[in-house]
Order: C-alpha cells, then structure tokens, then sequence
C-alpha cells in the first residue's frame, strides 16, 4: 500500500470540478493560494526565487476513476486514459504548472489556478523550463482539438 499525506491545501475560486478551466494557460490570471502545513514552511527557503511551480495535488472530488477509455474534455472521441489529461484517472492525482506570485510565511500566492477550492497538496516543485520544456514535442490527438481550449471547461462528467 502507498499511501501519502497532504503538506498542505490549495484555495481557489472553484467550488465544483464544473465551469473551472481544464488547465492552468485556459486559467490565466485567475488568483489563488496555498496553505502549508507549518511544519513545511522551512522547505520554502529560496522557493520565491522562481516564477512558476509545478504543484503535484489529489483529485479529491474524482469518483468517476478506473475507466480505461475516456471522453475527455477537448474531444468527442474515446481515447486511451494515459493519451488525456482527464482527471478520471487509476489514481486520482492532478499535476499544474501555476506562477507563484508571492511567498510569505508557510502562504503561497499563486495564479492560473485550475484547482478546485481544498484540494489536497501532495507536493511542490520547481518548474525549471530547462529540466521541463521539451521541444519540440509532439502532442498526439490535442493537436486538432487545442484550439478549444480557452473555451473549454470542466463540464461535471468525471464526478
């Protein structure tokens, strides 16, 4: 059994999975926070000198997981669960890439929050374009379907 503790919870303006952006560039500006765990707030040491942040969280309101084909949100197909980024997943994690706007304290400020208000924090990283930026990079399926994107919102079918 794995098993893995929150460090902390992300705030947000989303109070349901449906209507919120389906991710972090489709979210662009929207303002949110973290609370950490006191006990963590050390491992913040040097963290605001980066811009962006990768934030490992649990999809806690996912009960639609375990369904190997999927329609996810870009597309009216069925596609392989590993070939989407829907958050119906084996196991419910989320992972974005958010800019961090301010730390103070155990507090992060954050934005292009595409979480939903009490997600449960399982990690922090830094987002370091030389270590993730893969160009150029194929993107499968998304490549006819990206330009929905801006529009595109989580319409409840993984819930």
């Amino acid at each position: 059994m794995i098993q893995y503790q929150p460090i902390g919870i992300i705030h947000s303006p989303f109070t349901e999975p449906k209507g919120t952006p389906i991710q972090p560039t489709a979210a662009s500006g929207i303002p949110g926070s973290i609370e950490l765990e006191s006990r963590y707030a050390e491992g913040l040491k040097d963290l605001a000198g980066f811009s962006h942040l990768i934030l490992i969280y649990h999809l806690h309101l996912i009960s639609a997981a375990g369904a190997l084909l999927v329609k996810p949100f870009l597309d009216d197909e069925l596609h392989g669960i590993f070939a989407t980024r829907a958050p119906g997943r084996p196991n419910p994690i989320g992972f974005s890439v958010v800019r961090l706007t301010k730390v103070a304290g155990s507090r992060l400020e954050i934005c292009d929050v595409d979480m939903i208000d009490g997600t449960p924090l399982l990690d922090i990283k830094p987002y370091v374009p030389a270590f993730d930026d893969r160009q150029p990079a194929r993107i499968g399926w998304f490549g006819k379907n990206i330009h929905k994107l801006a529009d595109t919102k989580d319409d409840g079918r993984f819930v």
